[in-house]
């Protein structure tokens, strides 16, 4: 009848009571008469021993001492004080005098990977020859390599960031939509999409909810934001690029400046950094032990550079680039670089970028026909967030559409939805799996996808 407890509640307020504990075997060692055991819950772990004597025999030992890693195992025993602190356990000063132990399900003998090398620094491994795992091993058996602490703690983070997206966007006084993923009619002219059939004809993966979003402002919601699914069919085998990614969308009416939006969002990511940092220590500190890194930093309000402040940046460094051209990868990351060693900063807006780098239905910039009113976030150099001001005016979206040689039939839709009132907004698109492994200065957007999708992986 007795309350399973969490592993990460035994602390030596608990020294001396009976619990119940449901665990992994994550090491088993035999020692004469004893059998130490480590269990593990998520990211926490904790020493028990099996001894002879009162409550346990020497078949009894035997028989834990041959229970298989990862098998899952209910134990009934004693929180103990221990003499020395534990190393290599969460839980270092308590350790678990074992009474009964019960296999709930047992594992098979031979585990495609250890776990203890999947968390191991690489560099540690290369220092004293030790295995550690490569990316493929991790994905190809992606439920095991959820197991380890290290996956644990990034997991629940990347949960972290939706709650308190959500969180702070509720409380700004938005509203939460769902939007259509199979959509009729590709965007911006058919590229980069997954063709998927429907019934008697074809339909398409959505590369954004930007559409829903701009007809939900257009429907007089105001505010709205989305966190769901978006695909893109782009051949891209990079670090930071997936097929499928989950996008937080944000979208919003504005009354006189379309900074008004720019502010909203990048004070939503603050605050997202912020709650990060007071929630999740724990999980950033686990991850860190495996994958080292430098606090994520920031300031408030938000640090917004122009772009042409960038270009001059960049040229001062080097680097030849002209009035219009759109950064690449190298430049952004160098980029964020500068920023950091002037301004002490891993997050920053670039704002005004040309009009001829952005999309048709981005709104150009009043006071310069060059320029736009669009802006792109960055984290640690790299990009996390496109947006813009959108046309809300279906003759100029019309205009535009025509100047970038778009067959108009195929967006009509989109055009038709601005013909009834529509009102001056803007928004854009983040995408969560990117903002984790910048947040935790993690290397691969792979490693923050629970089951990535690229181009060359499919399953699990």
């Amino acid at each position: 009848d007795r309350v399973l407890v969490r592993i990460k509640d035994l602390t030596v307020e608990k020294a001396d009571e009976e619990v119940w504990v449901r665990g992994r075997i994550h090491t088993s060692r035999a020692k004469g008469k004893q059998c130490f055991l480590v269990l593990r819950q998520q990211q926490f772990n904790i020493q028990a021993l099996v001894a002879v004597g009162q409550h346990a025999s020497k078949q009894m030992v035997k028989f834990a001492a041959n229970i298989t890693k990862e098998s899952i195992v209910d134990v009934e025993g004693v929180v103990r004080k221990a003499y020395q602190k534990v190393g290599g356990c969460t839980q270092q000063d308590v350790e678990l005098h074992v009474q009964k132990i019960y296999v709930i399900s047992s594992a098979e003998p031979r585990l495609p990977l250890q776990l203890d090398d999947a968390v191991r620094p690489e560099v540690e491994g290369e220092e004293d020859g030790r295995a550690t795992v490569n990316q493929d091993t991790r994905l190809d058996n992606r439920v095991i390599d959820l197991r380890t602490s290290t996956s644990q703690a990034i997991f629940c983070l990347q949960s972290g960031i939706c709650q308190l997206f959500r969180e702070t966007l509720i409380r700004k006084g938005f509203v939460e939509i769902q939007t259509p993923k199979i959509i009729s009619a590709a965007s911006e002219g058919g590229a980069n999409v997954f063709t998927v059939s429907y019934f008697k004809t074809s339909a398409y993966l959505a590369q954004s909810p930007q559409l829903y979003k701009q007809m939900c402002i257009c429907a007089d919601f105001e505010k709205v934001f989305c966190v769901g699914p978006v695909f893109r069919a782009e051949d891209s085998n990079t670090h930071r690029h997936l097929t499928e990614f989950v996008g937080l969308d944000i979208e919003m009416a504005f009354n006189y400046h379309y900074h008004e939006v720019v502010d909203e969002i990048a004070d939503t990511l603050v605050q997202i950094f912020k709650g990060l940092q007071e929630r999740f220590q724990t999980e950033i500190q686990t991850v860190s032990k495996q994958f080292p890194c430098e606090p994520f930093k920031f300031l408030e309000p938000t640090l917004r550079l122009e772009y042409r402040e960038g270009v001059a940046m960049l040229r001062e460094a080097g680097v030849e680039m002209g009035d219009e051209e759109d950064l690449s990868t190298p430049n952004e990351k160098l980029l964020g670089r500068l920023v950091k060693e002037k301004y002490d900063t891993d997050f920053y807006i670039l704002d005004k970028y040309p009009l001829a780098v952005r999309p048709f239905y981005t709104m150009p910039d009043p006071a310069n026909p060059k320029t736009s009113n669009s802006y792109d976030m960055f984290m640690r150099g790299e990009e996390i967030l496109s947006g813009a001001q959108r046309i809300h005016d279906p003759q100029l979206l019309t205009e535009r559409a025509k100047h970038h040689g778009i067959d108009l039939e195929k967006i009509k839709a989109y055009i038709d939805s601005f013909r009834f009132g529509a009102p001056p907004h803007a928004g854009g698109g983040i995408g969560l799996e990117r903002v984790t492994m910048l947040y935790l200065g993690l290397h691969n957007v792979r490693q923050t996808s629970m089951f990535p999708r690229d181009p060359k992986r499919l399953t699990p």
